[in-house]
């Protein structure tokens, strides 16, 4: 039996492509434009078409060391080099150095023949001058409609097209043109997208009273791409894209614990915090201590030297910080170092996808090692739940990219249990505290406690959250017969307790005295006995000794009258004798 041949693939060719500089674009594109190729750029009136096609080329210029034309049909060099310094660039100094050559061809309907001899010559003529004048490798033609509005001859304007398209190949440059979008077609004349290598629609659309941008990338031709919708910001820096994150599951993990700056919610997470890079949720209705225990977080890891990012949908930063001065929280020298930054917005103020885009941004420039959202329920009401839940994965999976801790205040409606209405993200979370009210004896406390660690030893207590000026404190909750004691019940019972504790040691100091009492008691009856005993034992030897006396008085005066009769010498005599008589015969 013949071996079966190893079958062998051919070595895909990647095509060469031009990196825009532009943040997000070059992630979604995958590097960038194809090079040398033509990519045409179409959307409404006010989508961004301009700005973008400026930046392509001012980011070619100062990055790249590609210099570039941009030839406009609406915009005077003036008006260009004013609209595009908005965004920080500096056209006037990239002109002078001869990085970037500005040409603008006014054309008027009157001045155009629709005739068959109608070309582009002159524009290719004039094109081609400032490409050499420059060496550029970047052009840019904004916009279309200004240069074949005025033929109706739609045989000639489909030649011409193609054959700027092709010159422009030809040149070996890479082109951006921009388009006006048509109602049926991408474009008003629906040829550019066919002859285009790669089509980006940009779009600005407004649901709800919120206008948002969004870009998508209809085709790029030898390569792939994303082709989701993907929201863009024009800010002070020029465009960001939302970058694409990556939904493998396959990030970094840390060992390290960071603390909460609550030492009793620490001690319920096995003494040392949470995981770094891990996310945290923070849930409980209005009034609970959400911010409150989130600023404690920041402040904690500000303290260490972490820089920390706050996102706030509800409250000013002056507003937060003022509010944590009551708890003893001092946020403003914070601030002044630039460890701790606030960023502020009301939920309508852009839609869901813009919000999520800023966010990136944002965190891309301030590189934070904390992340808080609070809360990040104001946003996933922006949309569908499962546009929401979309927006938390996306946001988490940037965040544990960069290893980045970050802790989301969730509010919860009165009424329902946390577990279903936190149900959209509470699967995407490490961590999950859950803070509630308890109301009882005609008062509302509040108690926590820890419903999820992931990789941790926790408490599964429930535990009472004090807020003080003093700060913040955990204590243990009291299990009565009615349940878990809050508050004054929690006080009364300790109490209780302590007066119980009292009384037990008062019963044990009196039955201590009563036994000290019998004890005295027995000593002085054992004292008295041996007293008795003493004296009936002295009495005693009294009487002996005066028998023992008797009796060698009465001896005594025996012998003597003894000696008196003489009756003691007869008695010697013959005990001597006696004696004497054994001795000699035994």
């Amino acid at each position: 039996m013949k071996p079966t041949a190893t079958r062998k693939f051919p070595v895909a060719i990647r095509l060469p492509k031009c990196p825009t500089g532009i943040q997000g674009l070059d992630e979604i594109t995958g590097g960038g434009l194809p090079r040398r190729r033509p990519t045409l750029v179409c959307g409404g009136a006010g989508c961004g078409k301009t700005l973008l096609s400026a930046e392509f080329l001012v980011r070619g210029a100062t990055q790249f060391d590609e210099p570039g034309v941009f030839m406009a049909f609406e915009e005077t060099e003036k008006e260009l080099k004013a609209n595009v310094a908005s965004l920080g660039f500096d056209l006037e100094g990239l002109v002078r150095r001869k990085k970037i050559a500005l040409d603008y061809v006014h054309i008027e309907r009157s001045e155009v023949q629709s005739s068959g001899d109608y070309d582009l010559e002159g524009i290719f003529v004039r094109l081609g001058h400032a490409i050499d004048s420059i060496g550029a490798k970047r052009v840019v033609l904004d916009t279309l409609e200004v240069l074949f509005a005025s033929l109706p001859n739609e045989a000639i304007l489909r030649s011409e097209l193609r054959r700027l398209f092709r010159w422009l190949k030809d040149k070996g440059v890479t082109a951006v043109i921009t388009a006006e979008r048509g109602r049926e077609h991408l474009t008003r004349h629906g040829l550019e997208e066919y002859v285009s290598d790669c089509v980006i629609l940009l779009d600005h659309r407004v649901n709800d009273q919120i206008a948002t941008r969004n870009l998508r990338i209809v085709k790029y031709r030898g390569a792939l791409h994303g082709t989701n919708e993907f929201p863009f910001l024009i800010g002070a820096e020029g465009i960001s894209v939302l970058p694409i994150t990556s939904l493998a599951l396959n990030h970094q993990v840390s060992t390290a614990r960071i603390a909460t700056g609550i030492p009793r919610l620490d001690a319920m997470l096995g003494g040392r915090g949470f995981f770094r890079g891990s996310s945290i949720l923070l849930t409980g209705t209005s009034g609970t201590g959400k911010t409150i225990i989130a600023s404690n977080f920041a402040q904690a890891a500000a303290l260490r030297g972490e820089r920390v990012l706050f996102f706030s949908f509800e409250e000013s930063p002056n507003q937060i910080i003022r509010n944590m001065h009551s708890i003893g929280l001092r946020l403003e020298p914070l601030v002044k170092r630039d460890l701790l930054r606030f960023h502020s917005a009301r939920p309508s103020l852009y839609g869901l996808e813009m919000h999520l885009a800023t966010m990136f941004k944002e965190i891309a420039a301030f590189k934070p090692h904390v992340v808080i959202v609070d809360p990040i329920t104001s946003l996933m009401d922006l949309g569908t739940d499962s546009e929401g839940k979309g927006m938390v994965t996306r946001l988490i999976d940037y965040l544990k990219a960069g290893q980045v801790t970050s802790l989301f205040t969730s509010l919860t409606q009165g009424g329902k249990a946390p577990q279903q209405t936190e149900t959209a993200m509470s699967s995407l979370m490490d961590a999950w505290i859950l803070l509630q009210d308890f109301e009882g004896n005609g008062e509302r406390n509040r108690v926590l406690y820890v419903l999820k660690a992931r990789g941790m030893a926790h408490s599964n207590q429930i535990r009472e959250f004090l807020i003080s000026d003093h700060g913040i404190d955990v204590v243990d909750a009291y299990i009565g017969a009615s349940g878990v004691l809050t508050g004054s019940a929690r006080a009364a019972q300790h109490a209780l307790e302590k007066a119980a504790v009292l009384a037990g040691q008062q019963e044990a100091a009196q039955l201590k005295r009563e036994g000290e009492r019998k004890r005295a008691a027995l000593e002085r009856q054992i004292h008295g006995l041996r007293s008795d005993y003493e004296t009936e034992a002295a009495e005693l030897r009294r009487i002996v000794e005066q028998a023992g006396t008797r009796t060698l008085v009465l001896g005594t005066e025996r012998a003597a009258s003894s000696r008196l009769r003489q009756a003691d010498a007869k008695v010697a005599a013959s005990t001597k004798n006696k004696v004497r008589a054994e001795r000699m015969h035994p």
